[in-house]
């Protein structure tokens, strides 16, 4: 299983991985000193908030660092925005005490949480303050004879890369339930959602992972007209990705961040709500490892342990 690489890698030595492949601070210039406003010790002296490149990178660090900005006034500790690698070097780099925080995808959290010892405190909610979620999906084009998951026997499908949540692992139970096997399909990682989809568009595929959120996206960039594809599985509804916090900081400071992340305003997250798929957003509402537990559970049935590694 081509998923069984994110396990691998993060069991391997950091040395092997580079871990952040961008960095930038958010707010004033200087330190907030050892203490925040917040009346906690900021862990040696700031606070690092690592994402994952689900989009464009450079689409996503505005965003994320108009957050970052409301959580270091909240908090009273320098917030520094990290874009990693990928889903492993995120994890890597929380278990080797290199981030703070991070936000993860579902089953990413499921492996940073055995692994890493991360602590789900905070996730996207609508203006009424529910938790939000997506889906994950499988389109073709809507010419195509393939019309239902059996029939991607002998054909190609581009996936994400491996360790999405509904860029590989999702798509592959689809492939599970219908009783096929993975070797029956040409599965190629394209290298994250928008790589996916340009992989169908452009017919280097005969179909794709396309999630709601990158759906959505496409559809305002005008990058994809679903009219002319169809949509031949979708999963249940996940929930949206959790914003974690080390296990191992001091119990005060996380309760401390937990606390602060849940007062930011719906302003503060719009931005990246909008990458999500969260419109119209609200203030983020707090969650627990219980909130994605069918994540657990889909890692057990696709047999995705530590033992892997």
């Amino acid at each position: 299983m081509r998923t069984r690489r994110l396990l691998a890698a993060v069991a391997a030595a950091s040395a092997l991985l580079p871990l952040l492949s961008g960095c930038g601070g958010t707010g004033a210039s200087g330190t907030a000193g050892a203490s925040g406003t917040a009346g906690v010790t900021c862990p040696g002296g700031r606070v690092r908030f690592g994402i994952e490149p689900y989009e464009d990178p450079a689409k996503l660090k505005p965003a994320y660092e108009v957050l970052a900005a409301a959580l270091q006034r909240k908090l009273g500790c320098p917030v520094e925005l990290k874009v990693v690698e990928d889903y492993s070097a995120e994890v890597l780099a929380m278990r080797n005490g290199q981030l703070e925080l991070a936000q993860f995808g579902p089953l990413g959290y499921v492996f940073a949480s055995r692994m890493a010892d991360a602590r789900a405190v905070a996730s996207f909610a609508d203006a009424k303050g529910a938790l939000t979620t997506y889906t994950g999906g499988i389109w073709v084009p809507a010419e195509s004879p393939i019309t239902s998951v059996k029939d991607l026997a002998g054909k190609s499908l581009a996936l994400s890369s491996p360790g999405s949540t509904s860029g590989d692992a999702l798509p592959r139970y689809a492939l599970k339930s219908a009783g096929l096997a993975e070797s029956s399909v040409r599965i190629n990682y394209a290298g994250g959602h928008p790589e996916a989809l340009l992989a169908l568009v452009n017919g280097k595929a005969d179909a794709a992972e396309i999630n709601s959120q990158q759906l959505a996206t496409a559809q305002a960039a005008g990058t994809f007209d679903p009219s002319k594809y169809r949509r031949i599985w979708s999963s249940e509804p996940v929930p949206n990705d959790p914003i974690t916090v080390h296990g191992k900081l001091d119990q005060r400071f996380r309760e401390a961040v937990a606390k602060a992340l849940l007062e930011l305003d719906a302003a503060d997250v719009a931005k990246v709500g909008a990458f999500l798929d969260v419109d119209p957003p609200g203030p983020l509402v707090a969650v627990t490892t219980e909130t994605y537990k069918p994540l657990f559970d889909l890692a057990a049935t696709l047999n995705l342990t530590e033992k892997d590694a």
